[in-house]
């Protein structure tokens, strides 16, 4: 999979990526030979029913599951490309904290509940050498006003906020340090209505001002729709099709797909 013929070059290639459970679930695979690219500014939705094999995948793209089979290549800032699933843990925690992010579905588990908000959001700058408290607090303070976090509230515990508000704060640690792609895990899920469309609208409007490639897992086909240039659609541990997002959604070739987007609309 290359990628588009419109992209200058490619920032993410995954190439026949397969991962097999361990022999406890009978040795099934839970992704098979997918393949997949993202360029500069992409943003890839990969959509599927829950077991389809969509947060397996992002969790080998995240050097978090080692594949059976395949390649994860990613081309960082100075150009060069590494193999993801080679690289040491010392190599994967840097990359991670530097020009990676990755927004958990579940946002206690991307956040360290027992301190603050700012030292949330700090906590990365110093992973990469800032110890300047006026800087870390200033910089603090920017994020969540670019959030929507209520600034008066920096001293305040993640636990003391609401889902989607902590999913805000989630998204600002995760941005603070400027990465290049950032990994979505169903980012909006179990949140009202209401909260997940306005999360959704931030979500959009930083990508866009940041020129952020993202890969953002999702089950709802209108998360896709608003935030993915294009889409992959996985069933059984395959990507079964994928192409712009428009094309996949508003005519469907494969019937997996087809039955997807038809109990959407469906009344």
């Amino acid at each position: 999979m290359t990628c588009p013929h419109t992209a200058p070059s490619c920032l993410l290639q995954v190439s026949g990526l397969s991962h097999r459970f361990s022999t406890v679930h009978d040795g099934r695979y839970a992704v098979q030979g997918a393949s997949l690219s993202v360029a500069p500014g992409e943003v890839v939705a990969i959509v599927g029913e829950s077991g389809s094999g969509k947060s397996t995948l992002l969790n080998c793209l995240a050097g978090r599951l080692i594949p059976t089979a395949g390649s994860i290549r990613y081309q960082n800032a100075d150009g060069e490309w590494l193999d993801v699933a080679t690289l040491s843990e010392r190599q994967r925690r840097l990359l991670a904290r530097t020009e990676w992010g990755f927004v958990e579905q579940n946002p206690a588990d991307g956040l360290r509940m027992g301190v603050s908000a700012g030292a949330n959001i700090g906590e990365r700058l110093m992973g990469q050498g800032e110890r300047h408290y006026g800087r870390l607090r200033a910089s603090a303070l920017d994020w969540m006003a670019r959030v929507e976090l209520d600034v008066a509230r920096v001293d305040d515990l993640p636990r003391a906020y609401s889902g989607g508000m902590r999913q805000r704060l989630q998204i600002a640690r995760n941005l603070v340090t400027r990465p290049r792609l950032v990994l979505m895990d169903e980012p909006t899920s179990g949140l009202d209505a209401s909260v997940q469309a306005k999360l959704l609208d931030l979500i959009r409007l930083l990508v866009a001002r940041m020129h952020l490639s993202a890969v953002v897992v999702t089950h709802d086909l209108g998360v896709a729709r608003l935030l993915a240039h294009r889409t992959l659609v996985m069933q059984g541990g395959r990507v079964v099709e994928q192409g712009l997002t428009d094309r996949v959604l508003d005519d469907p070739q494969h019937a997996y797909t087809q039955l997807l987007v038809s109990s959407v609309v469906a009344p």
